[in-house]
């Protein structure tokens, strides 16, 4: 029998306890801190064509949801918490669900975002297939030939729906956290709630901090390519589109 049913389910098991109930407990302090958007994800948003149709997987408190009045998102999180403050943001919605059982149509949506969740899948395996959830939500590419791809990622009709994917970066030496080429990869890290009656509560979450490249290669694998990527604010970011194989 293999054994990469029981791996997946521990990992299912282990996001369960330090990721998902975590941010249930600590979503209205979490959401209070989020609510700026960062400067390339409202770039990417800002330059969508009107009326596209998109996904945030991973939604959080909602905050991209009404960046841009003439697209339309679908939001969705595994945190019930989080979904109900993202469902303030109509005329958009905000769903309960599994990144990497999305319950959406494959081949629909002419975008996705997915910011600062991939990260929180404990295995490589788990890490792959949400990436390639998404990419097959993607409408896919016009071109046949790989001659013909158009690399500029604003020009959706020849490169079908895009997504763009954030990841916290193993490469953050000159920030507070200090982390960096040769520290461990999966760690947890600290939330700390204040509270006025009694003494400050610590949530630990899990994360895997992606080394450059890393992206790249896992969208590869979940067949898709990358269009452009990037370094932002401790942050490793690719738009990708699906691959031929995929379509």
């Amino acid at each position: 029998m293999s054994s990469k049913p029981s791996l997946d389910l521990q990992g299912q098991e282990y996001e369960e306890q330090h990721v998902q109930q975590v941010y249930e407990q600590i979503a209205s302090h979490f959401s209070s801190t989020r609510y700026k958007p960062w400067p390339i994800i409202e770039r990417f948003l800002k330059e969508l064509p009107d009326g596209s149709v998109g996904l945030d997987v991973g939604c959080g408190n909602g905050k991209y949801l009404a960046v841009n009045p003439n697209v339309l998102i679908m939001g969705s999180d595994r945190s019930l918490a989080l979904t109900k403050i993202a469902a303030r943001y109509h005329p958009h919605a905000a769903i309960v669900a599994d990144n990497l059982a999305l319950p959406h149509p494959n081949s629909y949506f002419d975008f996705a975002l997915s910011i600062a969740v991939v990260h929180h899948l404990s295995t490589p395996e788990r890490r792959i297939k949400a990436i390639q959830s998404i990419l097959e939500t993607l409408k896919p590419s016009l071109c046949i030939e790989k001659s013909q791809l158009v690399t500029d990622h604003r020009s959706p009709r020849a490169n079908g729906g895009r997504a763009l994917i954030y990841v916290w970066a193993l490469e953050q030496k000159s920030s507070r956290r200090g982390w960096d080429d040769g520290h461990d990869q999966d760690i947890m890290v600290p939330w700390v709630m204040k509270e006025k009656a009694s003494n400050d509560r610590k949530f630990h979450r899990y994360y895997h901090l992606y080394r450059s490249g890393e992206l790249e290669m896992n969208i590869a694998e979940a067949g898709g390519r990358v269009l452009d990527s990037g370094y932002e604010k401790d942050n490793w970011w690719a738009i990708a589109a699906r691959d031929q194989k995929l379509d």
